[in-house]
């Protein structure tokens, strides 16, 4: 029994192959495929079709490492579990795209091997690093410096170290004040906030300024939880602890999540122990599940494409507006801030 031969792959045409059948130089065919260069109407129409006969398509990886471009982005991301971190990678890669830069996705959650996946973006000689709501530890930093000068911008969060990484995020500590002063308006008494990690409230700024709009009226954060993570099973769990352990007369009125994924699980808490809408609820984000007819959640829409489109200016074409609007997000305002 004869073992049948495989057809063998054909190799892929190349420029030269094209210039031949064209009568034009290898450099012609180059131009031909790049925007904005001269070629006559004709030879670029013949040269298109000789290619498109071959099946030739430029290598444009090749091209960009000639100059020393390579029009690719690297996005690191945690959190892929958050729908809001979702959105911001959608809208990150859908910007970089209509731009021509593709995006190499860099999964760097917690407790991953950090170096290896940004060696990897190292190797491919990435024209810049966009972090997507992350946490920069010490480590995580380092190795992004040690391998590669390249820019490195921080979106939907403050970096401890502004000396080294631009950051590009909505004003929080005003986003902050603007939901202790919805808060306020209600006439509730007692504070709360979720928070997700348990880092310094720098990070994020919103904590601060729905503190400092608290004292000012003359009233405090009374109970901080901390969920651990930005999960909903996490939240849930805390929130559930709370209510259990905690008679209702010396419960909060009102809690303040981190972000919207944290005040569902907390809805969902309450809503398991029969108590919605006993305690106001306000999350942030701006997720797609806030409008849910079930959750109803006030919440505060970070308005991410407008952040992204800054962050990827900078990364892209080194032009930053400080002036913009990108600074300014919106609070929506629904009824999961309004108690019985």
């Amino acid at each position: 029994m004869t073992e049948e031969k495989k057809p063998r792959k054909q190799p892929k045409a190349n420029a030269s192959a094209v210039a031949k059948l064209a009568g034009v130089s290898k450099w012609t065919v180059s131009r031909a495929f790049t925007p904005g260069a001269y070629v006559s109407p004709e030879t670029k129409e013949k040269v298109m079709a000789i290619a498109a006969e071959l099946g030739y398509r430029p290598n444009l990886l090749a091209r960009s490492l000639t100059k020393r471009n390579t029009h690719i982005i690297g996005i690191a991301i945690d959190e892929l579990k958050n729908p809001h971190s979702m959105r911001v990678l959608d809208a990150a890669t859908k910007e970089l795209q209509a731009r021509g830069y593709l995006a190499l996705v860099l999964n760097i959650t917690a407790g991953e091997n950090h170096q290896s996946v940004i060696q990897m973006a190292d190797q491919l000689q990435v024209d810049g690093i966009l972090f997507i709501a992350n946490v920069l530890s010490n480590e995580l930093f380092d190795i992004a410096h040690s391998l590669h000068s390249v820019p490195l911008i921080q979106i939907c969060r403050n970096s401890e170290d502004h000396r080294n990484i631009e950051v590009v995020n909505i004003d929080g500590y005003a986003a902050g004040r603007e939901i202790g002063q919805l808060l306020l308006a209600q006439g509730y008494q007692k504070f709360g906030y979720l928070k997700g990690p348990d880092t310094e409230s720098s990070h994020l700024l919103r904590m601060d300024g729905y503190r400092d709009e608290l004292e000012a009226s003359h009233f405090s954060i009374d109970l901080q939880l901390v969920a651990g993570r930005y999960e909903r099973r996490l939240a849930y769990t805390k929130m559930k602890e709370y209510l259990l352990s905690t008679p209702a007369d010396e419960r909060v009125d009102a809690l303040f999540c981190e972000n919207d994924v944290l005040a569902i699980g907390a809805l969902e808490a309450m809503y398991e122990l029969d108590v919605y809408h006993e305690i106001a609820i306000v999350g942030f984000d701006g997720i797609e599940e806030a409008d849910s007819p079930v959750w109803e959640l006030t919440t505060y829409n970070q308005n991410t494409e407008k952040l992204i489109e800054e962050a990827i200016n900078r990364l892209t074409e080194g032009k930053s507006n400080n002036d913009g609007d990108w600074r300014k997000g919106q609070l929506v305002v629904r009824r999961s801030h309004l108690i019985k």
